[in-house]
């Protein structure tokens, strides 16, 4: 007890001052702090392999927030200061973000609904509100169009479409894919934007098909969709702006593999508690099923 409190006041005494009045030696100090200095060596060294694992699992996505909450969950005591230090001193750092640009056609005749979701960006449970929204990739070969259908309960994407034309069918096929997974009971509300995608009759009539309430964001206000847009920002700043696509075909192929195989099962948020899409969902499952 008594070298720890000399390391703590060696600031504003002298070392040989505490230690005398302490009747310690002060050479008993020094090899004290030499092994605890050691000590902390080996433990920044074990730290720094766990963090470059994390780091390399999230792709170099992550950066010290969430791998001190990814240590913290597997049972490794630090903090989260300790985790960034030692990061920033071994530059180790996530993927640094670029601006984009969503153009979906609001100038259009179609009938519109009104914004029921009110930026009200939670769900009780799944299938309860789904938000739609696309965006875009720049391959070799042109420009390829992501549509998603992301449920706001669990952030979750589940349902997706890509094609080399931003037509109504885009967005068709992504709610197909997520009609076909989830089997949505009547009621759902979904959310998009005004595009004429999402306002055409086709789409309006499969929304409709299967009771489903449709609500859009204001004209031209991207915050009105917010979750949807995270989730691209997400995309490209951590997979497609480090990729160069030479075909539609290899974007096509390496969004699957980041929505499918990385982000719904393993990509952590913070607004999940620090768990993925697919662990947040299991949770509430089994937490229901104990109650």
């Amino acid at each position: 007890m008594k070298y720890p409190f000399i390391n703590s006041q060696r600031g504003q005494h002298s070392v040989h001052m505490l230690c005398r009045v302490l009747r310690v030696a002060a050479s008993g100090y020094y090899s004290w702090r030499r092994r605890e200095r050691r000590l902390r060596d080996y433990e920044n060294q074990r730290l720094l392999v766990e963090i470059k694992a994390v780091h390399k699992r999230s792709r170099g996505n992550y950066g010290s927030p969430r791998i001190y909450n990814d240590l913290r969950q597997r049972g490794l005591s630090c903090s989260e200061n300790r985790i960034a230090r030692i990061m920033r001193d071994n530059g180790i750092r996530a993927k640094t973000t670029r601006k984009f640009k969503v153009t979906t056609d609001s100038k259009h005749t179609m009938s519109v609904a009104e914004n029921l979701l009110g930026r009200e960006f939670e769900a009780k449970r799944p299938n309860a509100v789904w938000t739609s929204d696309i965006s875009f990739v720049w391959t070799r070969e042109g420009w390829i169009y992501l549509a998603v259908i992301l449920d706001l309960f669990s952030r979750r994407i589940v349902g997706w479409a890509m094609d080399k034309r931003m037509k109504r069918q885009l967005v068709i096929d992504a709610l197909l894919m997520a009609i076909g997974r989830r089997r949505p009971a009547p009621g759902l509300l979904h959310h998009s934007d005004r595009g004429s995608q999402y306002a055409s009759a086709e789409y309006q009539k499969l929304l409709g098909k299967h009771g489903f309430i449709t609500s859009m964001s204001r004209k031209g206000d991207c915050w009105d969709n917010a979750p949807t847009e995270s989730f691209f920002s997400t995309l490209k700043r951590e997979r497609v702006y480090h990729r160069t696509y030479r075909t539609r075909l290899e974007a096509r192929r390496d969004i699957f593999n980041y929505i499918e195989c990385w982000y719904n099962p393993h990509r952590i948020h913070s607004t999940l508690g620090y768990l993925s899409p697919a662990e947040f969902e299991n949770q509430t499952v089994n937490n229901r099923k104990a109650a």
